[in-house]
């Protein structure tokens, strides 16, 4: 991702010195959807590894027991409906996505669907991951 960002910079800047397009729509998009496939699919990697920030204010002076009944009380209540809603409001959009193989309305453009394929499996792995815990 980093890789694709510095080209897209250094493109475009030494293009204007050059006289040329170095740079590309599909390019700029590469980075996005890198972006948002390391940010959604990174979700259920960091609960694996117990990343994720916490308000320890409280859980600070709590015992292990209770610390384990918030964060079983926290995934029950919160974090599975999200996931489950997430997954059932995007069902509809990635199945139309895939219907019409959407494209990118930019030139050059990369074509939209797998990336919004993204969503639903993104907060699906999140929701095992959870359960797993």
């Amino acid at each position: 991702m980093m890789m694709v960002g510095v080209w897209t910079v250094a493109g475009r800047h030494l293009g204007l010195l050059l006289g040329r397009n170095l740079s590309s729509n599909r390019l700029i998009e590469i980075q996005w959807y890198l972006f948002a496939a390391d940010f959604l699919l990174g979700g259920a990697w960091t609960l694996q590894r117990n990343g994720h920030v916490r308000v320890n204010v409280l859980q600070n002076h709590w015992g292990i027991r209770r610390q384990t009944m918030a964060n079983l009380v926290g995934t029950l209540l919160f974090l599975l409906p999200f996931c489950l809603l997430m997954i059932a409001s995007s069902r509809e959009a990635v199945q139309f996505s895939w219907q019409i193989l959407e494209q990118s309305p930019d030139p050059g453009g990369l074509p939209r669907y797998p990336l919004k394929s993204i969503l639903p499996l993104s907060f699906l792995l999140l929701a095992f991951r959870a359960l797993r815990r």
